[in-house]
């Protein structure tokens, strides 16, 4: 098994960040796939048309998210744990601290750059059209 830490930094809130992490509808304005699921503790979530799958374990609007996550190519019954923590800096910026602890080791290498590809990049660009 692998861990992943990254920070990031968005020209937004903590609570717009939020907002576009757990609200499907959003997820898939900036990812371009398919998100399911509620925003709320305990709730089934999937996301890029179901390649991803998992439950929110914890919502602190606009502060922390945490979700059991996996992906459908990881070996059976291999989870992971994914946190965010969300900070509002000066400047009208927001701070995102990501931990994606428990991936797969064979699968942590492209995990790691499928999220700035696939999330902060593209995140990034579609926050700045709001």
């Amino acid at each position: 098994m692998a861990d992943i830490q990254q920070s990031v930094t968005f020209q937004t809130s903590a609570g717009r960040l939020f907002e576009a992490l757990v609200e499907p509808t959003q997820h898939a304005a900036f990812t371009g796939a398919g998100a399911t699921g509620d925003p709320v503790v305990g709730a089934a979530f999937s996301a890029w048309d179901e390649y991803i799958s998992g439950r929110h374990l914890e919502l602190v609007p606009g502060a922390r998210i945490v979700q059991a996550w996996r992906a459908v190519d990881w070996p059976e019954g291999a989870w992971s744990i994914v946190t965010y923590r969300l900070t509002d800096v000066a400047g009208g910026l927001s701070r995102l601290d990501f931990e994606h602890l428990g991936v797969p080791a064979d699968h942590a290498e492209a995990i790691a750059q499928g999220w700035h590809d696939h999330y902060w990049t593209p995140l990034s660009e579609w926050l700045a059209t709001r």
